[in-house]
């Protein structure tokens, strides 16, 4: 983040103005969690966050849904519960911005949430009970969901985390660009999330 605050001209900053502040934290999140050789390999993805930058709650909604579904079916049983429902409250969020009927879910929400049954029944009925606002979901709900995502990818039982931290990032990434930049955006914004990567 310091270096694309360099590259957009602004002062040196892990906090640019030029990038989203949830995807400049996920972004810190993974350079801190990755080995050294990953680390490095980060460093092309730079330019591409530089001018990913707005206030429409959508891209948070959107970003804390990827880390989530993300994250849902590696994580340990302790953590699922929480990612679920951070799942269900991005789902809810971004259904309550589009004017859409609440319960809405997307594909790869469904396939998240069915790799974890005993969680997501757990969250449905925390979900039905508790209702957030928007400054509640931008203030707590969506960052927490994306420091719950790369911890709970961390300590998972993968064969390569550093792999899933990195391509959950570069996916996070397309998202927000289809959000942002929709004329620049390419497919690599529609990769499904349900699986971890193998490299």
């Amino acid at each position: 983040m310091e270096l694309a605050s360099y590259l957009a001209g602004e002062r040196w900053s892990d906090h640019p103005a030029c990038t989203h502040p949830l995807l400049a934290a996920l972004a810190r999140l993974v350079n801190d969690n990755v080995g050294d050789e990953t680390r490095a390999a980060l460093v092309p993805l730079v330019p591409s966050i530089i001018g990913l930058a707005g206030d429409d709650l959508r891209v948070d909604a959107r970003i804390a849904l990827r880390c989530a579904t993300t994250a849902l079916p590696v994580a340990a049983a302790e953590r699922q519960l929480a990612l679920a429902v951070s799942v269900l409250a991005a789902e809810e969020m971004l259904a309550r911005l589009d004017g859409a009927p609440p319960g809405r879910l997307s594909e790869e929400s469904r396939r998240a949430l069915e790799e974890v049954p005993h969680a997501a029944e757990q969250a449905r009925r925390f979900s039905r009970a508790a209702k957030i606002s928007e400054k509640g979901f931008r203030r707590y709900a969506a960052p927490n969901a994306v420091q719950l995502a790369v911890v709970g990818i961390v300590q998972a039982c993968v064969a390569d985390p550093d792999a899933l931290l990195r391509r959950l990032l570069e996916e996070t990434i397309a998202d927000c660009a289809a959000m942002i930049q929709p004329t620049t955006a390419g497919p690599a914004s529609r990769v499904p999330v349900s699986a971890p990567a193998r490299v």
